[in-house]
């Protein structure tokens, strides 16, 4: 896996996050709460089970369109995530 990669996207995006104003609570939740389930799976050393993989994706692609819609300077970096999360088959 490319945890490396993962974590400097995730840096990134926790940076932009800091600096580009505030979110609503919703979604500072969302993001918590994928955050969380993307460490516990890279944590796990094995391949996620394929319920938690739909989970993440379909969060992910949730908050990515909410981001693009409220927070569009986000939307990359989260597409970066998406990416690096799926070429490590979570």
């Amino acid at each position: 896996m490319d945890t490396h990669k993962l974590k400097t996207a995730m840096a990134q995006l926790q940076s932009e996050l800091e600096s580009g104003g505030k979110l609503d609570p919703e979604l500072q939740q969302l993001l918590k709460s994928l955050d969380k389930d993307i460490q516990s799976a890279l944590a796990a050393n094995e391949q996620p089970e394929d319920d938690l993989v739909a989970s993440l994706n379909e969060r992910t692609q949730a908050i990515d369109a909410r981001f693009s819609a409220e927070h569009p300077y986000l939307s990359t970096t989260l597409r970066d995530v998406m990416d690096t999360l799926g070429k490590m088959g979570i």
